[in-house]
This record gives C-alpha cells, sequence and structure tokens, in this order.
C-alpha cells in the first residue's frame, strides 16, 4: 500500500476529536462516584469496542493472536498496564484542572515522550530522522507542536489567575492547580507508554496481514492486547475505591437516601464515552499505516490534534468565562501553532513519499 499522508493526519484529526470529545457525556452522569462511572465506561473502551471492531474487521483475530510471539504479546500487555497508571491519573487530570487545561499538559509530555523514544529505542533515530531531510522536518514540527502546547497550557495559567474563584468553581467544580498539575506531569508521562505498546506489536500486524486482514486494519488486534492490559491496571484501581468508599452498589442502586439515580441514562452515557474514546485509537491505527516511514511522527500529529478538540470543548463548555483577553490571544496562538504543526509534520512525511 502506498502511504498517504494527507489522509493520514485527516484519520488523525479524526482519533483526536474522539479523544477531545470522550470526557463530555461524562459530565451528565448523576449521582455516580467517579470510580463507578470510570470503570463502566472503560469496560466499552478496553474490551466491549476493541474486541468487537477487531474481531468484525481483521481475520482470523484468536490464531493470529495466539502465532504471536509471548514476549511480543508481554510488552504490549506491560506498556498497556504502565499506560493505565497514565489513564488513571488522566481522569483526575480532568476532575482537577478541566479539559483545556488538563489536556495541555497532559497531551505536552505525551508527546514528547511517546513520538521520540520508539525510533531513539530502536536504534533508527540518527540515521532515518535526524540523518534525514525529511526526518528533520518531522523533527521541527514536533517542535513547533511542544511550543503550541506550552503556549496553550500558559493560557490556563493566566486563565487561573484571572477568573474569580466563584467562576473557577462553576466550570470546574474540583479545581486544583497545584494538585492538578503534580497529576497531569505523571498522566502525560505514563501514557506514553501507549506508543511503546503500539510499536512492540509490530509482529501482531505482520501476521494480521498475512492471514488477509487489510492493511487499513491492522491495528486493531494490537489495540485488543494493549488495552487489556490498560483494563487490568484501571480495574484494580477503580475497585479497590468502590471498596474503600463504599461506592459498589451505585452500579445496581437505581435510588439513593435522598434521590432516585438515573441508572440507565448513566449507562449509556458511560458507553457513549467509552466508545468515544475507543474511536480515538480505532482512527489512530488507520491514520498510522498511511504516514509511511515517519509513522512515528502519528503519535506528535495525534497529541496535537487532541489538544485542539479538548480546547474548542473547553469553550463551549465556558471554561474560559472571564479568562481576559490576554489568556484568549493565547489560548487562540496556541490553537494556531498546534495545527501549524500537524501541516509541518505532513509535509515531512509527504517529503518521504
Amino acid at each position: 500500500m502506498i502511504p498517504n499522508p494527507a489522509l493520514g493526519v485527516f484519520f488523525h484529526w479524526l482519533g483526536g476529536l474522539a479523544s477531545g470529545s470522550f470526557y463530555v457525556p461524562y459530565r451528565g452522569v448523576k449521582r455516580w462516584s467517579w470510580e463507578t462511572y470510570w470503570l463502566v465506561g472503560g469496560v466499552f473502551s478496553w474490551l466491549i469496542a476493541p474486541w468487537l471492531l477487531a474481531s468484525l474487521l481483521t481475520n482470523d483475530l484468536l490464531a493470529v493472536l495466539a502465532a504471536t510471539p509471548g514476549t511480543n504479546l508481554f510488552w504490549c500487555f506491560l506498556f498497556g498496564l504502565l499506560w493505565g497508571i497514565g489513564g488513571l491519573t488522566f481522569g483526575l487530570t480532568m476532575r482537577y484542572l478541566g479539559l483545556s487545561l488538563g489536556m495541555a499538559i497532559v497531551m505536552g509530555l505525551c508527546a514528547a515522550f511517546g513520538t521520540l523514544m520508539p525510533p531513539i529505542f530502536n536504534g533508527t533515530f540518527a540515521s532515518q530522522v535526524v540523518g534525514t531531510h525529511s526526518g528533520r522536518v518531522v523533527l521541527v514540527g514536533i517542535a513547533v507542536c511542544l511550543l503550541g502546547i506550552a503556549i496553550a497550557g500558559y493560557a490556563g495559567v493566566v486563565k487561573e489567575q484571572t477568573i474569580p474563584a466563584q467562576l473557577q468553581a462553576a466550570s470546574i467544580k474540583e479545581f486544583n492547580l497545584r494538585r492538578g498539575f503534580a497529576v497531569a506531569t505523571l498522566s502525560g508521562v505514563m501514557s506514553a507508554c501507549f506508543a511503546y505498546g503500539l510499536a512492540s506489536g509490530d509482529p501482531i500486524r505482520a501476521l494480521t496481514v498475512q492471514h488477509g486482514t487489510p492493511s487499513l486494519w491492522q491495528g486493531l488486534p494490537v489495540l485488543v492486547i494493549v488495552l487489556l492490559g490498560g483494563f487490568t491496571t484501571n480495574f484494580l484501581w477503580t475497585v479497590s475505591l468502590n471498596i474503600r468508599n463504599r461506592s459498589g452498589g451505585e452500579y445496581l442502586q437505581s435510588t439513593q437516601a435522598s434521590a432516585s439515580v438515573p441508572l440507565l441514562r448513566n449507562y449509556l452515557l458511560c458507553a457513549l464515552a467509552g466508545v468515544t474514546w475507543y474511536m480515538q485509537f480505532f482512527f489512530y491505527t488507520m491514520g498510522e499505516t498511511q504516514m509511511g516511514r515517519y509513522h512515528f511522527s502519528s503519535w506528535t500529529i495525534h497529541m496535537a490534534s487532541i489538544v485542539i478538540f479538548s480546547t474548542l470543548w473547553g469553550i463551549g463548555l465556558h471554561e474560559w468565562r472571564g479568562a481576559g483577553s490576554r489568556a484568549l490571544w493565547l489560548l487562540a496562538t496556541g490553537l494556531v501553532t498546534l495545527i501549524a504543526s500537524t501541516v509541518i509534520i505532513g509535509y515531512g512525511n509527504y517529503l518521504v513519499k
């Protein structure tokens, strides 16, 4: 298959739209603890959607996984397990910082670690990245992306200093800048492990293509294993919180002492959030197949598009109300810079083609 970077960028933007949007349905969940709705949505994100779509769109899924060397399955699962820690703290980041500022910090760290470490680990960074003109263009695009994320993050800091505490609490009920920054840093570093898990799944991709799976869907069996690791971490933590906070009854409890619980509505909203979250990597694996030699740059494009769309959601949900003109100008500058980074990275891939 001949790479098509423009199509790849489009798929990555669709993935970014899904990732930047998935948390919105959770805002409609009523009278459930965070651990309850996070696990319910996660069942759809990490188990149901990956297995269902991989079974429908790829050939001989179980046979492919059975034929995969155990070492590769182990690394895919382990990196998914580590990524799960980032996923857990990501949810906390949204609670403490909101969609726009939280996404900017997490995605910046995640973009840097997730993009550059795989080619360094594989020993191709010097020869295929630094040593080629197209590779250097891609590096410039990555640097521009990190700059854009930094600007967007700084806009969030200015916003926090400007907005009155009452308005801040109205849009983000548990806003806490210091705690949020600490959690976001851990989340960004650990979330980059997802990129390592995908890179460890190259033998799975080769096997599923050999079994007749179209190249566009070759990444779906890899997601099954990586997300299984992520589910393990999240399941253990959220169940422990259910036990500690005595919130386990919320899964079946339709009434509380003070009010009724919209049980069916909560489940539907969590299912929507979970499937939407999964679609980010559904489109990501499609985009990765189109990026040619520098498919590692897919991670940066993905991170940039997530920040763009999550920031737009943040604006739509009034997280920036009362932020002042300086914060809004910084935010607009950050978004334009992020869009420019995806164009530069796409151009670098086009030079290879």
